[in-house]
């Protein structure tokens, strides 16, 4: 008897002292991205006893829509008879349902499931292993026929499953560890060693579930994750599989909530500014405890860096937890003379990171770090929008999710790039279309001062495609605005919240407004520091919903279709107190290097047959004067904008071509609305806006090019884009006219041009000084290639890129601006070609092909290097007849 007293002593102590090291641990955030095996469809006969919910049926697609179609009601499902997973799937959004009444419980009684790929013995070596994040649709091959161009022709919809076997040491006995996704498309389900954990089925939000409870420390956990993507679910290409990182987070039971901490500022100024910060503390633990919970400040340096001593401190609060429950700490501080952040080129994005420990009995069991700026943001009804007392005019784009021919896996380089070109064009501002980003976007928003429109839903109740989220929005609304708010309240970059983008309940008056106000009030609870929006296509000023948010938002309403005439002064009589801005203006359609004749005279028009659009190639004219049905060309747009200066600025549709929403061309892969198109080379519309967005660079952008054979003595018209105020055209030296642009005039136009071999010059005026000075040529035969890398040097790691831009030339180096020669890539070192790509809308090669035509004298290819492999790479190109191109590059 004493001796078994004497055992259960020492297992209790052994016990005590696990806990203990499992308490002291530091937090761990690994990466699992690597080293996962992949297979689509489901084990034959188990699909029905893993559907998470019965889905209407669909008895045909449809491609086109009219951009003006009206949302409809949702079509009712069948009730299931057979099991589905959603009781045990809604749980795992408890923790952003405010009301604990209205929480999910967990059915006593577990699935009845047998399905091989979640057993843990199950051999799956004959699965595809794939790396995180991971698009399994973007390869191809596209779909040539049926109605899919809306989803840019690639099958992204299915049913996948992804398997990784994760070490988790006996170590980690007593700890809680976590499973964070930051996105799948879609209705993720989890199982660890078989059994059912949770999951999330809106496929942009980041989730994370508890794998505690399941977790067998000492040995192999099985993970099993399974999407199952509907076809009809999205109006542009959604992507399918886990295609954003995946994490394992290790913590002691009593630690910082996730999305946990709160940073707001107030009284800014140059002189000092007030930091109060909320922490939310949670307690997994069978006991309560009494914590203390400090906060350090930091400044952060250019890379994101912790530099110097704490500028601040906020003073230790002592904080009771009970067991299974949360507590919110609250402290302040001042910070004096603060390094604000803002927009350049006027302002500097300057940051910080509070650092905060949670202390047991005096010893440190969590640290969290939370990055923030200190900025002053205001909305005002007549300036537009202020920071931190300057008015900064809204020159902002919408984006959609894909990265081109890397789809819809994340990749930060990928990202980078785009941002950058966006802000050599002048751009300061960028909306989430139409749904939370990757988190290392705002990462690099925040970084670089490029100020966010934040947007969750594209929407609500009533559909625009007969599975998309309308059908999880009366279950999951709250969680998923919830979950966006917490995980990126703290980035500065973010100035407005989203609620909706053009949703149906525009139409349905009083009973639409409902959902809005419950929206916004939402946003109202989690965040009080910023205004909320919903992109409005068609609700007027007189109707309910511009009434629930606090910014009037519109899409086309300014200048387009939507506006005749412009609606701006009506929403300015109704809401005389709210900032008004064009969440979405322009829509204006070209493909890069095509120049179509004749060439409308007017300041707009809609893509027609052999007016702006060519039905036999599927090309749009690129001489930026052709929008969409609904749009209208950027003149067209700032004339409007001009003409009420209350009016804040504008997201032109798009900065970026993305895959699907091919308007007009619905065979085609990709959009034509891009300043810059899929491969990420600029269309000449790039400089228009570069004129307007940027005055002070000097700038003049001549188009079409020179070169064209057989059109000797034809009217070919000539059109620049300066940010000068006049310009004076020659053509072989022969003045064409001097010209000063007009008021609500934003091009220079000669219209009347004979074509004849030679050069064009333009010299550009500003305030009568000559300003800026560009020429074109005619330019000779294709006769070799030319190879020129964004980045030379790239990090070994397996995912930093360089995006190499191959350019077929004359003998002289000019580019052939219709040069559509075949080239092939190759490469010898530690890389690999993970894409080619040429801006063609209409190609259909795809992606992963290392052979690929040039489209109008470009081409692509995306390089990326082998992880932990240094040295030297080169990539070669070859085309037929044609003399080829090698490059180096340096892994490190």
């Amino acid at each position: 008897m004493k001796r078994l007293t004497k055992c259960r002593a020492l297992a209790s102590l052994l016990l005590w002292a696990v806990a203990l090291l499992a308490a002291a641990a530091p937090r761990e955030r690994l990466s699992i991205n690597a080293g996962w095996r992949f297979t689509m469809g489901d084990p034959p006969g188990t699909s029905a006893s893993l559907r998470y919910d019965v889905r209407p049926e669909v008895t045909a697609s449809e491609d086109g829509k009219a951009a003006d179609a009206v949302p409809q009601a949702a079509a009712l499902a069948a009730a299931a008879q057979e099991q589905v997973l959603k009781p045990w799937i809604l749980p795992s959004g408890n923790a952003f349902i405010s009301d604990p009444a209205r929480r999910h419980r967990r059915p006593a009684q577990e699935p009845q499931l047998d399905v091989a790929y979640l057993k843990p013995g199950y051999d799956d070596v004959a699965w595809k292993r794939v790396d995180l994040p991971h698009d399994w649709a973007i390869a191809g091959p596209f779909l040539e026929t049926g109605p899919y161009g809306g989803v840019g022709r690639l099958p992204s919809w299915g049913i996948g499953w992804y398997r990784k076997a994760l070490d988790i040491p006996a170590s980690d006995r007593g700890r809680s560890i976590f499973l964070d996704v930051d996105g799948a498309m879609s209705y993720a389900t989890v199982w660890l060693n078989g059994k059912l954990v949770g999951g999330w089925p809106y496929g942009y939000n980041s989730w994370r579930l508890d794998l505690t409870p399941y977790v067998v420390p000492g040995g192999s956990n099985m993970l099993a994750i399974r999407l199952d993507n509907p076809p009809e679910s999205s109006r542009w290409y959604p992507g399918g599989g886990i295609y954003r990182n995946v994490w394992l987070t290790k913590m002691a039971p009593i630690h910082v909530a996730h999305w946990g901490t709160h940073v707001r500022t107030a009284r800014v100024s140059r002189d000092s500014a007030e930091v109060s910060l909320e922490v939310a503390v949670d307690n997994d633990s069978r006991s309560g405890a009494t914590v203390s919970v400090a906060t350090a400040i930091y400044a952060l340096d250019e890379q994101g860096t912790r530099s110097g001593q704490p500028v601040a401190h906020i003073q230790p609060q002592r904080l009771q937890v009970a067991a299974g429950a949360s507590n919110v700490a609250t402290g302040s501080t001042t910070i004096a003379r603060p390094r604000l952040w803002g927009p350049p080129p006027t302002q500097h994005p300057h940051r910080y990171v509070a650092v905060t420990t949670v202390r047991r009995d005096g010893v440190g069991i969590d640290e969290f770090e939370t990055r923030f700026g200190i900025r002053d943001v205001r909305m005002d009804p007549d300036k537009g929008m202020l920071v931190n007392g300057e008015r900064i005019a809204l020159k902002g784009v919408n984006n959609h999710h894909d990265l081109g021919a890397l789809g819809a896996a994340f990749n930060v380089r990928a990202a980078e790039r785009q941002l950058q070109m966006l802000v050599e064009m002048g751009a300061n501002a960028l909306r989430m279309s139409h749904n939370p980003p990757a988190p290392e976007l705002l990462e690099l928003t925040d970084r670089m001062g490029i100020v966010v429109i934040d947007e969750v839903f594209d929407v609500w109740e009533r559909k625009k495609t007969a599975l998309d989220t309308h059908l999880i929005f009366p279950d999951w609304h709250e969680q998923d605005l919830r979950a966006m708010i917490r995980r990126d309240r703290n980035h500065p970059s973010i100035v407005i919240w989203s609620i909706g983008n053009e949703v149906g309940e525009q139409y349905t008056g009083e009973e639409g407004a409902a959902i809005g106000r419950k929206l916004a009030a939402i946003v109202r609870q989690e965040d009080r520091s910023r205004p909320t929006m919903t992109a409005m296509n068609y609700a007027r000023a007189h109707m309910p919903l511009p009434a629930t948010v606090d910014l009037v938002s519109v899409n086309y309403q300014g200048a387009g279709i939507r506006s005749n005439p412009g609606r701006f002064p009506e929403f300015r009589a109704r809401f005389p107190g709210k900032m008004i801005f064009s969440s979405e203006s322009a829509s204006a359609l070209s493909s890069r290097g095509e120049y179509q004749f004749p060439v409308t005279g007017a300041l707009t028009s809609s893509v027609r047959p052999d007016a702006g659009g060519d039905w036999n190639t599927h090309q749009v004219s690129a001489y930026e004067l052709y929008a969409s049905d609904f749009g209208t060309s950027a003149d067209r747009s700032w004339s409007a904008q001009d003409q009420y200066p209350y009016v804040a600025g504008e997201f032109v549709w798009s900065g970026w071509d993305y895959l699907g929403e091919p308007t007009p061309f619905y065979s085609s892969r990709s959009s034509y609305s891009g300043i810059i198109d899929l491969a990420g080379f600029k269309k000449d519309r790039f400089y228009l806006y570069q004129a307007r967005w940027r005055p002070d660079l000097p700038l003049a952008h001549i188009l079409p090019h020179w070169t064209w054979p057989g059109r000797e003595g034809k009217f070919t018209p000539v059109h620049v884009f300066t940010s000068g105020d006049e310009a004076e055209l020659f053509v072989n030296g022969k003045s064409q006219g001097r010209k000063k642009r007009a008021e609500f005039e934003y091009r220079l136009r000669w219209d009347l041009v004979t074509y004849e071999p030679g050069g064009l010059k333009v010299i550009a005026y500003k305030q009568g000084k000559e300003w800026a000075v560009s020429a074109v040529r005619t330019v000779g035969p294709a006769a070799k290639l030319d190879l020129v890398p964004d980045r030379s040097e790239i990090a070994a790691d397996g995912a930093d890129l360089s995006f190499i831009t191959l350019r077929v030339t004359d003998l002289d180096g000019n580019t052939v601006p219709m040069a559509k020669d075949s080239v092939k890539f190759s490469i010898e070192g530690p890389g690999e070609i993970v894409a080619t790509d040429n801006g063609d809308p209409t190609s259909f090669v795809p992606f992963p092909s290392t052979e690929r035509p040039a489209f109008n004298g470009l081409c692509l290819a995306i390089v990326r290097g082998k992880p932990g492999q240094k040295g030297a790479i080169t990539v070669r190109a070859q085309a037929p007849t044609l003399q080829g191109a090698n490059v180096t590059l340096q892994a490190h």
